[in-house]
């Protein structure tokens, strides 16, 4: 296994038996957070787990579980200076997989939904089984932001038992590369993969999935609106998983 990934055994087994106490507690917490538009500190927070939830948490584990995984309001995280491309390089991840598709692990990817002339356009975050060829989660959003990302993830997470010394390959998007990205991964055992950058067959199988589905959907209906588009999605997602067939 550790040839496969190219990667040292300490390295291995620390993901391997890295057990996160604070990922359920963070779970809650975003809910939370994402109900009440982004805009709750660590103290409403607090006091929104006592009252709707009947959970008493000391409010120093709800900030330090917030600051662990960055959850902040947006106005907060835009007074931090914007980061170089020494920072991208620094919190990228080598490239694990080395275009060896054939191998335990998942890729992901973002692409976005549009149809010519209507100017708006939805955003489709997946996440494929490398050894299935199944998609395991799926969203679909009118923000590409990195609740997006961490939505697919976090179903991902939650539909899957063995997680340890999984790779994770995604390009190097901003969402993949954020802290609470990284954090969830970790804290579940998941090995971070980082495509190398202006090089899109590292990430050829979701590349592919994803250009499949719109040859199937958008290029082959008439779709007069975005919603109607978004619900052809869904539909051909679960026909994807249950009934076509592949090569």
């Amino acid at each position: 296994m550790c040839e496969v990934l190219d990667i040292s055994t300490s390295t291995y087994y620390k993901y391997r038996n890295t057990v996160d106490p604070d990922y359920q507690d963070y779970l809650i917490i975003k809910k939370i957070f994402d109900k009440h538009k982004k805009v709750y500190g660590y103290r409403r927070i607090t006091e929104e787990l006592k009252q709707e939830y009947g959970l008493v948490m000391n409010h120093k584990k709800v900030l330090r579980v917030m600051s662990k995984y960055v959850i902040m309001a947006k106005y907060i995280k835009d007074i931090k200076p914007n980061y170089s491309k020494k920072y991208i390089e620094e919190q990228s991840q080598s490239d694990q997989l080395k275009r060896n598709f054939k191998q335990r692990g998942w890729v992901t990817d973002i692409t976005y939904l549009a149809l010519a002339r209507h100017g708006k356009r939805a955003y489709l975050s997946t996440i494929l089984d490398l050894e299935t060829r199944n998609w395991i989660a799926y969203k679909i959003s009118y923000y590409n932001d990195n609740k997006l990302v961490m939505d697919t993830l976090n179903e991902a997470i939650y539909k899957t038992n063995d997680l340890n010394g999984l790779v994770l390959h995604s390009d190097q998007g901003s969402q993949y590369l954020s802290t609470e990205y990284k954090v969830i991964c970790e804290s579940n055992g998941i090995i971070i993969s980082h495509s190398r950058r202006g090089n899109p067959l590292d990430n050829a199988v979701i590349e592919s999935f994803h250009s499949i589905l719109k040859k199937e959907t958008l290029y082959n209906n008439d779709i007069t609106s975005l919603d109607e588009y978004v619900q052809l999605v869904h539909e051909w997602m679960i026909f994807y998983n249950t009934i076509r067939l592949r090569n």
